[in-house]
């Protein structure tokens, strides 16, 4: 597995997702472009690679039907993860005020007892771990991330056949989950 998250301006374009970015508005296309140009650093090995996205809008290699990938983008951010065979999810997350009620709803009610800049940092790294888990089974939203229970602190975990870690390397809240074999 290999996971990547850069700045934004830091993500080389293609010509490729640039075009096919034409149709969105400019923020989102900035994003559309910089998170498939991390992806294709991801790959290079591979040379030229084709990027589609099904219906969901989940991105997939066509010519490369062995690798699941995933793709990330907030406020400036990007992350893309690729593995050859079961489903990967990434997650990428800034800080936002988190009210005591989004909290609950995401089963971390004890975190408003914290600072408002711990409470919203901490918040990031358990909504990229509840979000990179949905998207590693492919349900997205449709999943109910707020429902995967995360602990304050924890840094890996599983949930159901989903093996997450965070990447507290990282400048920003990135998580990264993978589906195990059976």
């Amino acid at each position: 597995m290999r996971v990547a998250v850069a700045a934004i301006q830091d993500v080389a374009p293609h010509a490729d997702d640039i075009e096919a970015a034409a149709h969105l508005p400019a923020h989102r296309a900035r994003e559309y472009v910089a998170a498939r140009g991390l992806l294709r650093g991801l790959v290079a090995e591979l040379g030229a690679i084709k990027i589609a996205a099904h219906d969901s809008g989940q991105p997939f290699l066509p010519d490369h039907p062995d690798l699941t990938v995933s793709l990330a983008h907030d406020g400036g951010y990007v992350a893309a993860a690729c593995r050859r065979g079961l489903g990967v999810g990434v997650d990428v997350q800034l800080p936002v005020p988190a009210s005591p009620g989004l909290l609950r709803r995401c089963g971390v009610a004890e975190l408003a007892g914290l600072p408002q800049n711990e409470r919203d940092l901490e918040f990031a790294w358990v909504w990229t771990v509840q979000e990179a888990c949905v998207k590693a089974t492919g349900q997205g939203l449709s999943g109910r991330p707020w429902a995967i229970p995360v602990s304050r602190g924890q840094t890996s975990g599983r949930w159901h056949s989903v093996r997450w870690s965070r990447l507290r390397h990282s400048a920003v809240p990135v998580s990264v989950a993978f589906l195990e074999a059976r």
